[in-house]
Parts: structure tokens; sequence; C-alpha cells
């Protein structure tokens, strides 16, 4: 009896102990930075391939009825992307929104439907979503005893956890699929080693046993001890299937951790190649309903399946659209590629992951790098188990890397989630030892040291710099738009990312209205037109302008219809722009306001030379035209930073007042 307590006590988790006080800080300001809120724009996959797409419509139809930017993603003939798992993680605070603003509105006098309150929200429920990855983090480490108070400091402390994980990426909700699939595993593989030592040592006591009420009494502890080989396979499938749905990159995430999970105890005594394809076959049947859900899901969506279609049953492969299968046929084409960019097998590992990780990802470079060598050597005995928890972090940080760089697209978002295992087995390293000599203490200090600083300037460079004007336009545009009803807005923008439409909650001109006096139906006129022009040449972004300018003096002299006009570029191109201005002598375009800071990869501005003509006249120390002052260094530099902003310029016949 005693022998049977002992192998339950060994198998349950150990009581949860307390974390840190610098881990609860560093969940704090991640908190902090969501709600402050962070301006700067990562990329425009945070919105146009998520919250701006379910600002417009849900299951049971429209949650905003506003006007919105679908991308070719969501192009009903080809979609690629999944609709269930963005519409249940950002459907709940959008839902929120909608039936809270008008008790905040009346009770509080605080309108929800503004970009603030839009573009945070979500951002908090994700936030907090993002507690997921270190609470598994957390376990993992509990269930294999190691230092979790180390680890957990430096995954919080990751500018990617700061940025990227509170933002409504898909591949932010590809790492809370990662970290859990890691954490279930990771216990599975626990469990499976402690029944299957717990299994042969019966067994062996057993073999060894002179007396039958010896072995009746070892039969029955073996009889008690708990199913292993199944376990948790509905969990693992479902949460495979809606990963790959998420982002059909995540095969290359699941691929380490189910490979674990299926050699569990393979070659022990108890545990053969039958469980292994039992265990299989059980994974693929476990799969088939999520599977088929989604695709009833996103063939509903997409409008391949109506309900005319099951009313009569006239159901054929038609009927079915499976998004995965769009995804990977898509980007099989390499000419599709090229319109997003293509880029060396090696940006992943030379670039990439030192961006993200800094110093974690240098460490992981050594140690792989080590173990490669050990393997060429034939030094076997020194590389990590297989079947350890080592192992199954070890290839969840390198297989996935792989297999993504034999992509010609890369983006260093894309690689993100490995910042779970790579944390488990290189965190520790930032920290000191009782072992550890003067030498390595001082160089752990520097590597500490190294990444807190490097995070802590990444998440001001991501959070509020990179791209950092398009917020503060977008309230602009909101307020202006709201209190001048009638006019039209017309809003081009060049060399930078494009405006998130949901934002202005622009009323929606494609749904039917009704008029309450009358009863009929109308659709209403579009009065704010968004023109984005990518990084097109000046010469004909400004034909673009010219036309734009034409049609809109054209309804304003025919239908009096009163508009603003306005140019949104980065400052660096001002001097292009004056001079594209000028070949047009009926349209004046006058700076309006600017808005600091605003990085721009597309248009960076070249350092000015002593007497740089942008710097000389917005230079203080010119009295006069004619008077030509020399720019000292720090004239320079600071004439030079003062470029990072976004101009808005407004466009006006000539002669006529701003």
């Amino acid at each position: 009896m005693f022998l049977k307590t002992e192998i339950f006590k060994a198998i349950l988790f150990k009581p949860p102990v307390k974390l840190p006080l610098s881990y609860w800080v560093l969940a704090c300001v991640r908190f902090l930075l969501t709600i402050i809120p962070q301006r700067g724009y990562i990329h425009p996959d945070e919105f146009f391939q998520n919250v701006e797409v379910i600002a417009v419509t849900f299951f049971s139809g429209d949650i905003f009825s506003v006007d919105v930017a679908k991308t070719w993603e969501f192009n009903p003939k080809f979609p690629i992307r999944n609709i269930f798992i963005p519409k249940m993680i950002l459907g709940p605070p959008l839902h929120f929104i909608q039936i809270m603003n008008p008790y905040s509105k009346n009770y509080l006098n605080i309108d929800l439907k503004t970009p603030y309150y839009l573009l945070v929200i979500p951002r908090i429920f994700i936030c907090l979503l993002s507690f997921i990855n270190d609470y598994c983090l957390y376990k993992i480490c509990i269930l294999y005893g190691q230092n979790f108070r180390t680890r957990l400091k430096v995954f919080a402390s990751s500018y990617v956890i700061f940025v990227y994980c509170t933002r409504s990426f898909s591949n932010t909700f590809e790492m809370m699929f990662f970290s859990i699939l890691l954490y279930l595993v990771a216990e599975c593989m626990l469990k499976s080693d402690k029944v299957i030592y717990h299994s042969e040592f019966l067994k062996e006591k057993y073999d060894k046993a002179k007396s039958p009420v010896e072995r009746v009494k070892l039969f029955k502890l073996q009889t008690h001890l708990p199913d292993h080989s199944l376990n948790r396979v509905a969990i693992l499938s479902t949460l495979v299937i809606l990963g790959i749905f998420n982002r059909p990159t995540f095969v290359g995430f699941a691929f380490p951790p189910i490979f674990f999970w299926l050699h569990r105890g393979l070659g022990s005594k108890i545990v053969g190649f039958k469980d292994f394809h039992y265990r299989i076959l059980c994974f693929i049947v476990f799969s088939i309903p999520t599977i088929l859900f989604l695709i009833l899901v996103d063939s509903g969506y997409y409008g391949y399946l109506t309900k005319a279609d099951v009313e009569s049953l006239k159901l054929g492969w038609d009927n079915w659209v499976v998004t995965p299968l769009n995804f990977l046929r898509y980007n099989a084409d390499k000419r599709n590629l090229q319109l997003h960019g293509l880029h060396p097998w090696w940006l992943h590992m030379v670039v990439n992951v030192p961006l993200l990780f800094n110093v974690l990802g240098l460490l992981a470079h050594f140690t792989i790098a080590s173990i490669i060598y050990r393997f060429i050597r034939g030094h076997y005995s020194k590389l990590p188990r297989i079947q350890s928890i080592t192992g199954l972090m070890l290839f969840s940080l390198v297989i996935p890397v792989a297999l993504l760089s034999l992509f010609p697209h890369q983006e260093a978002r894309f690689v993100i989630p490995v910042l779970v295992p790579l944390v488990y087995l290189f965190g520790s390293h930032l920290y000191e030892n009782e072992s550890d000599g003067p030498k390595n203490r001082k160089f752990k200090k520097a590597l500490r040291f190294t990444w807190y600083t490097l995070n802590a300037l990444l998440t001001i460079f991501f959070g509020f710099i990179h791209q950092g004007g398009i917020y503060p336009l977008t309230n602009t545009l909101h307020r202006e738009i709201k209190s001048t009803y009638g006019t039209d807005t017309h809003v081009i923008t060049t060399h930078s990312y494009s405006i998130p439409t949901f934002l202005l909650q622009l009323e929606s001109t494609s749904k039917v209205w009704r008029d309450r006096m009358t009863g009929n139906k109308y659709k209403l006129a579009p009065s704010t037109f968004i023109h984005k022009y990518g990084s097109m040449p000046m010469d004909e972004l400004f034909l673009r302008v010219d036309e734009v300018f034409t049609e809109a003096e054209r309804l304003l002299y025919e239908s009096k219809k009163k508009y603003r006009f306005y140019i949104v570029a980065p400052c660096s191109l001002d001097r292009q722009i004056r001079e594209s201005a000028g070949m047009y002598y009926y349209i004046s375009v006058v700076e309006d306001i600017q808005y600091y800071p605003h990085f721009c990869s597309e248009a960076l501005p070249q350092f000015p030379s002593k007497r740089d003509q942008y710097c000389l006249e917005h230079n203080a120390l010119r009295k006069n035209e004619s008077q030509i002052v020399d720019l000292n260094m720090f004239q320079r530099i600071s004439c030079f930073l003062r470029k990072f902003c976004l101009q808005v310029y407004n466009v006006k016949p000539v002669g006529k007042k701003t």
C-alpha cells in the first residue's frame, strides 16, 4: 500500500510556488505599455489580417456596420485565411465595445468607438491571453525541477512579449498554440516516464516474487497504474489543427512536440511500435472533427456553402474551401512571393533570430554549432537524449526555424513562437549560480546587461517609433471626419503603412439602410477616400494627386460638394514633394501638421551637409534669405533627427486660403 501511494505521489504535480516580485513588475509593465497605448506600427498584417476584417462581420452579421479594407487574403474567390480563430479571439473584445458603448456614452460620457479604445481594448484582451505563454513556461519548469524564476524574468522582459505578443498578429496566436502544445507534451512525457519506470520496476519485482500472495499484490499495483499512452490525444490533435488553420506554417512548430509525444517510452519493455502506430491512428481520428468543423465554417463564411445548398442537399466539391491548402498553393508559386519580397535562405538564422532574441539567439547558435561538432566527431554520449525535455526544447527551436528558412519570403515575426524553448534552454545562462567562477559571473552579468538594455531599446523603437505617426494621424482624421459630416475627405499616403480603416469608424457604404420615416431603403455614398500608393515614384504619385484633385474640384463646382485633401508622407520626402508640386501651377501643397517620431525604412533621410537647404530653412540662426550660416555637427544631427516624422500636407487650389 505504501508503494502504491508513493507511485501516485510521484505522478501528481508539485504544489504552486510564488513568483518573484520582479516578474510581477514586468507583467505590470506589459499591461501598462498596452494601454498607453503603443503607437508603433510593426506591420500592416497586425490590423489587416485580423481585426480589420473581424470589425465588420461576425457569424450573425455586422458588428460595427462600418467600411473596412479587406485584403486579398480574404478574397472569396481564393481565400487563404481561416476566419474562425481570429473571430474567436478578437470577436469578444469587439462585441464588448459594441454592447457597452451606449452605456459608457450615457453614464460616463466616454465613446468607445474612438481610435484609442478600438486599438487598446482588443490589445488588452490579447495581452491577457499572452500570459498563457508565461504560464506554460512556468509549468514546464516546475514539472522538470528547473529554475523558473530566472527564466520567467528573462521571458517577461523580452521586447517580443512587450510588442509582438500584445498585437493581433496571427503569429501571436501561433505562439500561444505552440506554448500550450509544448506544455502538454512535456507533461505527457514526464507522466509516461514515471509510469513506465514504475511499471518496469513492478514487473521486475513480480518476476522475482516467490509467493503467490506477493505476486497478487504486485499485480494489483500494476493494474492501478494510470494510463499514459493516449494522454491528451484529443486536446493535442485539436490544438494542432487549430494552429494549422490559423497559420499553415504551424506544421513546422507542431512537428517536434508531436514527434516526441508519439515516441514516449518507445524502446522500453512495455512500449513498442504497436503503441506508436496506435497513437498515430488515434491522433488522426481525433483531428477529423476539428478539420471538418473549420472547413464548414470557412465554406459558409466565404459563400461556398449556403443555406439553400444544405436544404436541397445538392452538395459537391465546389461547396467546400480548405484555406490551408489554398495558402500552400499560393506560397508554392514563387511569382506570388515576389510580390511580398524575396529573401535569402539564411535571413532567419543570421538576422531575424539575433534581432528578436539578441544574446539568447547567439547562445543558441553557439550551442547548436557545438552539438553539430560533437555529432560529426562521434561524441554521441554528449548529445541531448532524444526523449528528454532538453531534446524536446532543442528540436522545437531548431526544426521550425530550419523549415521556415526553406521559404524565400521571411519576416522576423514568423519565428517569434520559438521564444519559449529558447528561454527554457538558455534563460538561466544570464544569471549566476553558486558553481560559477569570477570570469563566468562577469560574463553572465555582461550578457544580462546586454539583454535588458537591447530589449528596452527595441521596445521603445518598435513600440513607439517605427511608423509611429500613423496612429496619431488616424486620431486626427477621426475627429475631423466626425466634426464635419458631409464633407468629402481625400487622404493620399505614400512611403508609409496603410491607415487602419476600422479605427476611423466610417459608416458602411455597402450595407442597405432603411429610412425610419418613409421606410425607403438606400445606401450611403462614400465620403472618405483613403488612397494608398505605397512607395510610388513622386512624379507618378502627383499624377494621381492631380486626378483626385480635379475630380474633387469638379464635384465642388457642379454639386457644391465640399472637400478636404491631404497628402501624408515621411518628412524626409519634403523636398521631393515640393519640387513635384511645383510642376502643377494650380495646386497648392502646404505643410499642415507633423507627427513625431516616425521611422519609415521606405524613405530614410540622408544626413545633412553643412549647408543643407532643408536644415537652413528650419534653422533659427538664419535671419534672412540672403544669409547662409554653416551648421555645426550638433545642428546637423538635430536636423537629421527632425526628419524622422510624418508630414501632412493640405492640398488646395492656388490662391485659396488655408
